[in-house]
């Protein structure tokens, strides 16, 4: 009989196994704290249910665990990057970054990404499936116990995008947030997407307060198209309908992220257009500069990003330069899990 992945149930649907199998329905939030709080996973543990009870969870549950294959610390700014190893063989990446008021964590939601965005890697390798809910939540709380540091900011900007994985992750991060769980304020939580508009308009029908980031790199069609596939099926000015929605909905201010690329989008009449398709929205623009990914062809001069920077604020655009972290461990995303698929491939560990 396959188990259940009970990581991955919320609380009712916790309880609606325990009463099924002739539990009492309060066992329930007893095993969903020793999860979700205490961030145990050997059911053997759980000292205050019955060893009859604790026999079952065994025979009819699971705990699908990841496993470090790979953690490597910055030199410089402490950041640590994991390859996990999921239960199936698959590899994703997690990102663990020190500011000064706290820690914060990128974490994947997809094994692969399906968007083809020219400038990076996550993509390279395929896409295999979607993360399950636990499978999100055991990045946050491995990485909590392999660094032995508290997450106190979260952001979905790993490998895969999280509205193509909509219901997982909505799940996810309800189950983060419950009271009787890990309690962990979603207003510290940010969603970078691409922008698959049908999913903006339900994200802001749930008002969960998180932030929303758009992948925007481009303020033009044609170029936003050729660098981001995503932008044939949703244009821009369909994703900005999009995220004024969203701004209206839950009065919360959106980030758009903008990778400045020699050549593409770095120039005074980029910096105009940006400026002209962003002026009077509730919103910040995060400039980044490229990672260097060796099968990709798209570079960031040395003062290209603050130089754009700077003719985005004399246009009266807000916009900051997002500080570079782990440049000397592999930080472009999914080039871990790309190198780690090629070893096994060639019969390496």
């Amino acid at each position: 009989m396959e188990k259940t992945d009970i990581l991955s149930l919320d609380l009712h649907e916790l309880e609606a196994e325990l009463v099924r199998a002739g539990e009492k329905k309060f066992r329930a939030k007893q095993i969903f704290q020793w999860l979700h709080v205490k961030k145990v996973f050997d059911f053997d543990k759980m000292t205050d249910i019955s060893v009859q009870l604790r026999g079952r969870l065994k025979e009819n549950f699971c705990v699908n665990g990841l496993f470090v294959q790979k953690r490597l610390e910055s030199c410089i700014d402490n950041t640590v990057k994991y390859l996990y190893r999921l239960c199936d063989g698959n590899f994703v990446e997690t990102v663990l970054m020190e500011y000064s008021y706290g820690y914060s964590l990128c974490i994947s939601t997809q094994v692969g990404c399906k968007m083809g965005c020219r400038f990076c890697a996550s993509a390279i390798a395929g896409f295999v499936r979607n993360l399950e809910p636990s499978e999100m939540l055991m990045q946050i709380y491995e990485t909590e116990k392999n660094s032995g540091v508290k997450i106190s900011g979260l952001v979905l900007m790993g490998i895969g995008e999280p509205l193509d994985n909509y219901d997982n992750v909505v799940k996810f991060l309800r189950l983060l947030s419950h009271k009787d769980g890990n309690n962990f304020s979603l207003r510290h939580v940010s969603l970078s997407t691409c922008g698959i508009v049908p999913k903006i308009y339900e994200l802001a029908e749930l008002k969960l307060g998180l932030t929303l980031c758009i992948s925007l790199h481009s303020a033009e069609n044609s170029a936003r198209s050729e660098i981001m596939p995503i932008n044939r099926a949703y244009n821009i000015q369909e994703l900005l309908e999009a995220c004024r929605t969203y701004i209206a909905e839950t009065g919360r201010r959106i980030t758009f992220e903008y990778a400045v690329m020699d050549g593409v989008n770095s120039s005074e009449k980029d910096a105009d257009r940006l400026a002209a398709l962003l002026r009077g929205m509730n919103c910040h623009v995060n400039l980044i500069p490229v990672n260097k990914v060796k099968e990709r062809q798209y570079t960031t001069a040395g003062t290209a990003v603050a130089d754009f920077a700077k003719r985005l604020e004399k246009r009266g655009i807000n916009a900051t330069v997002r500080r570079t972290l782990g440049s000397d461990i592999e930080a472009a995303c999914g080039q871990l899990r790309r190198d780690a698929i090629n070893r096994v491939g060639n019969g390496g560990a």
